[in-house]
């Protein structure tokens, strides 16, 4: 008894400093873009994080937890030695855990996805060889990583393509902006509602259809996008440009003052003829951009688009619960499902097929989210709000959006795929929206290789953890 009662104790223990890792590492991925862009104040973040992953843990967290918790390894080798499964979910908590507090403390943004899920198969693979690993499952996870940037990308592509072209590139931004707020309001809404009321009350033992949560979700978006548009019909527009329309995008008028930087190093580095040239084409290209700005009225479009970026602030706010909600309810079984495992064993003493995942166990992993956050958080969202990328609050919602649909979409599948590949993904798919020049390459690459190095450090400190916890318990 007095066993079981320690690794009751230990096991909790090390799920809670899990769960903080995640909030001090993968919660700081999801509000960084907000961060980033200005949307909210760092304190700010933390709060609304604070309130949307716990609720997202505790309400839709248990679809994924089920995958962690007996999905990766064959559990059937443990059933005369439960000890060791115990021990081994211990190790793997715990390794998991030093890796991203290393990772925390640089400010690396890395995937704890990819961490416990290394982990726990560097454990399988010792004690019961590459045979005792669910390949089948391991192939969906990994699939999922792959797939699941795609997707972030593909969303986040279509939604800011779709805002250039009819808020950003059209003759009034503002007047736009306010036809198109109350909708985006509608659908941010209404999706985040159904995931919440859908997924969520079945962990309260509530029975509601789907057609029930889906018109409640639609009530509410309807209500939410009447408020939005009494809110933004109070805004003034700007006076009316009786000119005729300009042949141009403001945007030309940016690209050619960067072409103008470029000519001017040219100009520099060359010498007699070639010299002449570029002097000569950089002043044609000058006046060219003088004659733009004066066509395009650049200097006032320019004031009409931060007017713009003020409107959509608030829009973002609203998209960072949803990453917030989206997040918690995913990667909250990063923790919680090998602790859930351990538990199980501990109580029946045997190893069961299907182990209930407690309401407590959910609110003791959210718990654990947010005190990393507020403890620690604010070293990966320096790194993702202010390296990564340039943003603005369009191009964040835009993110924002991609990568929580696809999150949420995942956790009701039962799939632990990678926050930080969603939100990673998404910021490209905006990027390329703007054209390859907008993105950070340099900057993917390491995010990139920080992934893969992830796996094999979490799955080879659960192994020496593994062989210390063995021969303090067993001997």
């Amino acid at each position: 008894m007095e066993i079981e009662v320690i690794l009751k104790f230990l096991v909790l223990i090390v799920g809670f400093y899990m769960a903080w890792n995640i909030g001090a590492n993968d919660v700081s991925n999801a509000m960084g873009t907000s961060v980033g862009s200005g949307a909210l104040t760092l304190r700010r973040a933390v709060l609304v994080a604070a309130i949307l992953e716990f609720s997202g843990a505790y309400f839709v967290g248990a679809n994924v937890s089920e995958t962690m918790q007996r999905g990766l390894i064959d559990t059937d080798m443990f059933i005369t030695e439960p000890l060791i499964l115990i021990l081994g979910m211990c190790a793997a908590l715990f390794g998991t855990s030093i890796w991203l507090q290393i990772a925390s403390y640089f400010g690396w943004p890395v995937s704890t996805t990819h961490a416990i899920v290394g982990a726990i198969l560097g454990f399988g693979a010792l004690i019961g060889g590459f045979d005792a690993i669910q390949w089948v499952e391991v192939g969906s996870i990994a699939l999922s990583w792959i797939i699941s940037p795609v997707v972030s990308a593909i969303i986040s592509y279509l939604v800011f393509s779709i805002l250039q072209r009819n808020i950003l590139y059209a003759m009034n931004p503002t007047e736009a902006t306010k036809k198109f707020i109350p909708l985006l309001v509608f659908i941010v809404l209404s999706t985040f509602t159904l995931s919440l009321i859908f997924n969520g009350l079945q962990n309260l033992n509530l029975n509601i259809s789907f057609s029930e949560a889906l018109g409640l979700s639609i009530i509410i978006g309807i209500a939410a996008s009447a408020i939005a548009y009494l809110f933004v019909r109070r805004i003034p527009l700007p006076e009316i440009d009786t000119r005729p329309p300009s042949r141009y995008l403001p945007q030309t008028v940016v690209s050619l003052e960067k072409a103008i930087k470029h000519l001017q190093r040219v100009q520099v580095a060359s010498f007699d003829a070639t010299h002449d040239k570029v002097s000569h084409l950089l002043d044609e290209v000058r006046e060219l951009s003088n004659q733009m700005r004066q066509e395009t009225s650049f200097s006032e479009r320019a004031s009409e688009y931060r007017s713009v970026e003020k409107m959509f602030v608030y829009l973002q706010i609203l998209s960072a619960c949803f990453v917030a909600f989206a997040h918690g309810a995913n990667d909250v079984a990063n923790a919680i499902g090998p602790v859930a495992a351990v538990l199980d064993v501990i109580k029946n003493g045997i190893i069961s097929d299907v182990a209930t995942i407690p309401s407590w166990l959910l609110a003791f992993g959210g718990l654990g989210i947010v005190v990393g956050l507020a403890t620690w958080g604010w070293r990966v969202i320096e790194t993702i709000g202010k390296k990564i990328t340039e943003l603005t609050p369009t191009r964040g919602f835009c993110a924002e959006f991609g990568a929580a649909t696809t999150i949420l979409i995942a956790s009701k599948l039962g799939l632990p795929i990678s926050t930080t590949h969603c939100l990673v993904g998404a910021v490209l798919g905006v990027g390329l929206a703007r054209g390859m020049r907008a993105l950070n390459l340099n900057m993917l690459r390491d995010i990139i290789l920080s992934w893969i190095i992830t796996i094999p450090a979490s799955a080879a400190m659960s192994i020496l953890l593994f062989y210390a916890l063995r021969a303090i318990f067993i001997g």
